[in-house]
């Protein structure tokens, strides 16, 4: 009984350790890939993963859309948080470095930045990373099939700005208002060979919804007074931390703003126009104010209510002169009374009176 009782303690102790060290297939990826994430700047998720973290996409069907587009320049302590590390320290990398890295690594798509400046998701305006490489002359290597680019070799130092397109839009069916970044391009910063002008180079155009579950992996860095990374690249984004001036609005046209303004005044005056557009719609929406405006109001009427209260006591006489205006009334009607009695013509023929006598 001894005997059979050691097998089974045997057997069971066998089944645990194997089922321990047993793993799908699939696990050991996703294993694999969780350390390879620690020592790069590469987030690679897996479709359990991406479930976690939705892609907000703007509706399809909506009442009312505007898209714009903004240049952010890095140089903005607001935008600050795209721009630092510039060189890639540990897990924490800027924008374009994790960018970078994924376009490598083939985990995010990049495509043509095309004359126009607008973007084409389409599979002929795809752009290799070998193309990119070649294009921007970034130095690199290839060993058993992969791309190798040293960090030093990164130009994100160069990336001193992005597009971005954004979509400004509501939704009656739901009843809300939003706004949505829906492309990203850095842009490329780069003298000439004997320190002469810089030149841009808006360098591709990736799709926000290839990007956003990736970005939510990120952390960054928001303010310098608090040194903590409280927020992720895509929280950045969508509760519209940066600022960028407009540069362009979708029209039939297809113009920039500068294309159709003579210079940098009128520019700047369309871009306050745009802005406020915006502003004015959103508030206007629901036939709602803002506080200030409510508050503005409320000033004005109790100014107006003041101010009614002074001209109209103002036109009210006082004791004395009510008195003085009775006496003169009450001497007025005295005095035409004397007159009537005057002018009447009994008076002015005396009056006779007769009496007869009886017989």
């Amino acid at each position: 009984m001894q005997y059979i009782s050691r097998i089974l303690v045997v057997a069971a102790l066998a089944f645990v350790a194997h089922t321990a060290n047993a793993q799908p297939p699939a696990r050991k990826n996703d294993n694999k890939k969780s350390n390879k994430a620690e020592t790069t700047s590469v987030v690679e998720l897996s479709e359990r993963a991406k479930s976690q973290y939705p892609v907000t996409q703007t509706p399809q069907e909506v009442d009312w859309k505007r898209e714009i587009y903004r240049s952010l320049d890095l140089a903005s302590e607001k935008n600050a948080s795209l721009y630092y590390p510039v060189e890639q320290t540990g897990n924490n990398c800027n924008l374009f470095t994790f960018l970078f890295n994924n376009i490598i690594k083939g985990n995010i798509t990049a495509y043509k930045y095309n004359l126009d400046g607008v973007e084409q998701f389409t599979e002929e305006n795809i752009v290799t990373p070998v193309d990119m490489l070649d294009n921007y002359r970034i130095y690199y290597e290839e060993a058993n099939g992969e791309l190798l680019v040293g960090k030093s070799d990164i130009p994100s130092a160069e990336v001193l700005s992005y597009y971005i397109k954004e979509s400004h839009y509501y939704d009656q069916r739901t009843g809300t208002y939003g706004t949505q970044v829906t492309a990203i391009c850095p842009v490329l910063h780069r003298s000439g060979d004997f320190g002469s002008d810089v030149t841009k180079y808006p360098m591709f155009w990736i799709k926000y919804d290839d990007i956003s579950a990736l970005l939510a992996q990120q952390p960054v860095m928001t303010s310098s007074l608090n040194n903590v990374m409280s927020m992720t690249l895509d929280d950045y984004f969508k509760r519209g931390c940066y600022e960028g001036e407009i540069y362009k609005t979708v029209n039939m046209r297809n113009l920039a703003i500068a294309q159709y303004c003579k210079d940098s005044t009128e520019i700047k005056l369309e871009q306050e126009k745009i802005e406020q557009q915006l502003k004015d719609f959103r508030t206007n929406l629901w036939n709602t104010r803002t506080v200030a405006e409510i508050r503005q109001d409320s000033i004005n009427a109790a100014n107006a209510a003041a101010n009614d209260t002074i001209s109209n006591n103002a036109d009210k006489p006082t004791k004395k002169e009510k008195a003085t205006r009775t006496k003169t009334n009450s001497a007025k009607k005295e005095k035409s009374v004397k007159k009537e009695k005057s002018s009447s013509p009994a008076a002015k023929s005396g009056s006779v009176s007769v009496r007869r006598e009886r017989r």
